[in-house]
């Protein structure tokens, strides 16, 4: 299995803070689409409560004249008319704006949901390997399903009935202080217990909804770690604890969603059946209005007595019609607040990888094909000249030195940390001339793998120096030193895709005849011709078709194809049984030809020919020379390559 990783807390942005900075991020792709789509909700909007006011049309210029003012039939047939009319274009309208702004928002959100994948993946390719060290896989991609999952409802379900619900309230809260603001304060107060209720029970929601959403992340980062660890867990019999540590894990995210979802659940109908309540007593409060004969108080001044004509419980039936809608409104918004959260939770934790700081890289020497004369003169090509130079600008007098690309790799008295404060080399300092091969010996955390890792500035040190053919690796754009290196890794790294793929990975614009001289130098060829598809066999799963050792003489080629003057080898063959060893050394042998080489290896007989040897015990350097010069010193060295005592 491996190691636990830490995810670094970080503090949590506010509500309303996520929720601007996601709506500046959807107007900036879809600004025109999205004006239509909320133009078009008002619209909609407006056609819902539109009842209440062809109600009051109907009342004030139908019926009223009919009963009180004894008009006949004909004399309202075309206020009929036109009402009807009205009625039946504004809801056509309405159903050509829901239609539009539905399959308008289904396109925004999928493109917008493209978007942030495609930034979020952009974005993780710029973040240093310490973000990786730190961040479990699982949860990283509990970011692109779940999280991106809910914003998708949050997007497409929650923002536009949102908006639909608060521009008929607002709308309703006008017509209502038109009609009667007595009338309006009794649902005013049913509102403000409304809002109390919801803050108290969709707070709790919030909560749950956000805990959930991060024990989500934990939960599929255990079962990546687990899948990744299967061989293991089965030989040590680790079934069982695994099935235990997954069930407190599950545990926790079945609590948090369990609480959550009961909030939620009640949310709705506490809002709901206030709102009939509220229905109840405004109905009340209109009857003690008649009986008592109350002066009727709207924006524009003093209205009608509270009477039981006509036009008056028309204007308490109307009103009566439009606070049932307030209330329905308002619990529609109640209904959104659970996606409203998990969206918005959702939305922090993308913001959290897209506001990542992305590795620094201050270098400015760059990487260029050269010509090279006989008297050492150095020139820059626009072709392949399979020479490379330093090119290095100096901004104190505007002119530009090149420097052939040697592969002379010197460390001066270099101290480094993963922690700020816990240093785990000290005072390490390497002379590696072209074409020497230095080798790194020690225990498991010595500190071997951690200078290679220095020397691709995968992290950078904390006191010392580098320098790359004298040129401080500070100045050298990342892209460029990295791209001057080739490394084999001890866990092979092998793409869905055919063999050949895989080898030009190392050079994307390598040929075909490049790649599979290559494979000739990695001693890969044969194997390959003997599958059946050759190199264009597909390799899937990681290479789970190939053994080990197979997957290693590709990376091996994957490196060689680079041509790279200087070669990382960590422990690159540690898994390859000792025939297949031999082929491999003596292709690799081949491949240091003329190349710095960087070795680190368990089996000391792979070292022996290396032009220097280091020991290292707890990230300092305690034995250097030849394989000869460390045996007649008969200290560290000489006891492992004897067999006086193991590495580990």
């Amino acid at each position: 299995m491996s190691k636990a990783k830490t995810a670094v807390q970080k503090p949590k942005m506010h509500s309303f803070k996520i929720l601007g900075r996601l709506l500046r991020y959807l107007f900036h792709y879809y600004k025109g689409r999205l004006i239509a789509v909320f133009v078009c909700i008002a619209l909609t909007a407006a056609a819902g409560i539109s009842s209440s006011v062809f109600l009051s049309l109907v009342l004030s210029e139908v019926i009223t004249p009919l009963t009180d003012g004894g008009a006949a039939w004909a004399d309202v047939a075309d206020s009929v008319f036109y009402i009807i009319g009205g009625m039946g274009l504004v809801y056509i309208v309405a159903l050509g704006a829901s239609v539009f702004y539905n399959q308008t928002m289904a396109i925004v959100t999928q493109g917008f949901l493209c978007h942030v994948r495609d930034d979020m993946f952009a974005e993780m390719q710029s973040l240093p390997i310490r973000y990786f060290d730190t961040h479990t896989h699982g949860d990283i991609m509990s970011v692109y399903t779940n999280d991106t999952d809910a914003l998708r409802q949050l997007v497409s379900m929650s923002i536009p009935q949102v908006f639909y619900s608060i521009v008929a309230a607002i709308t309703l809260l006008v017509i209502m202080l038109l009609n009667s603001i007595w009338l309006l304060l009794v649902v005013l107060l049913g509102v403000v217990i409304m809002a109390l209720v919801a803050k108290f029970v969709g707070g709790r929601s919030a909560r749950h909804f956000i805990r959930q959403q991060d024990i989500l992340g934990k939960t599929e980062g255990y079962i990546e770690e687990m899948m990744g660890g299967q061989k293991v867990i089965k030989v040590f019999c680790h079934e069982e604890q695994a099935k235990q540590d997954f069930d407190k894990i599950n545990d926790e995210l079945c609590d948090a969603s369990d609480k959550a979802n009961a909030y939620g659940n009640i949310l709705m109908p506490a809002v709901m059946n206030i709102g009939h309540f509220m229905f109840v007593i405004t109905a009340i409060v209109a009857g003690l209005f008649v009986l008592f004969n109350v002066r009727n108080f709207t924006v524009t001044g003093w209205g009608d007595v509270f009477t039981a004509n006509v036009a008056m419980v028309g204007l308490i039936a109307t009103f009566l019609n439009m606070s049932r809608q307030f209330s329905l409104n308002i619990g529609q918004v109640s209904m959104q607040i659970n996606s409203v959260v998990m969206g918005l939770a959702g939305a922090a934790r993308i913001f959290e990888i897209l506001d990542e700081q992305p590795e620094s890289d201050e270098g400015y020497v760059t990487l260029v094909n050269a010509d090279i004369a006989e008297d050492g003169t150095i020139t820059e090509s626009a072709e392949r000249t399979g020479k490379w130079a330093w090119r290095h600008p100096h901004k104190a007098d505007g002119t530009v030195t090149y420097t052939e690309l040697k592969g002379d790799i010197r460390l001066f008295d270099v101290d480094f940390g993963y922690v700020p404060n816990k240093i785990v080399l000290h005072n390490v300092s390497i002379y590696a001339k072209p074409g020497q091969k230095i080798a790194f010996v020690g225990a498991t955390g010595a500190g071997k793998t951690t200078i290679t890792n220095l020397l691709n500035r995968f992290y950078d040190i904390a006191d010392g120096k580098i320098r790359y053919d004298g040129i401080n690796i500070n100045k050298i754009k990342k892209a460029d030193l990295r791209r001057s290196m080739g490394i084999v890794l001890q866990d092979t790294n092998l793409f869905t895709g055919t063999i050949m793929e895989n080898i030009r990975y190392g050079k994307l614009d390598a040929t075909d005849e490049e790649c599979i001289e290559a494979a000739k130098l990695a001693n890969a060829h044969d194997f390959i011709t003997r599958l059946p598809e050759g190199y264009n066999t597909i390799l899937r799963h990681e290479a789970s078709n190939l053994s080990q050792g197979q997957r290693q003489l590709i990376s091996i080629a994957r490196a060689a194809v680079a041509d790279p003057p200087v070669m990382i080898l960590d422990e690159a063959t540690s898994s390859i049984d000792t025939r297949t060893e031999a082929l491999v050394q003596k292709g690799m042998d081949a491949l240091m030809k003329g190349r710095t080489v960087f070795v680190i290896a368990h089996r000391l007989s792979t070292i022996q020919n290396s032009d220097a040897i280091m020991v290292l015990d707890h990230g300092r350097i305690i034995e250097r020379g030849s394989h000869d010069q460390l045996i007649a010193q008969k200290g560290t060295y000489y006891q492992l390559y004897t067999g006086a005592f193991e590495l580990e």
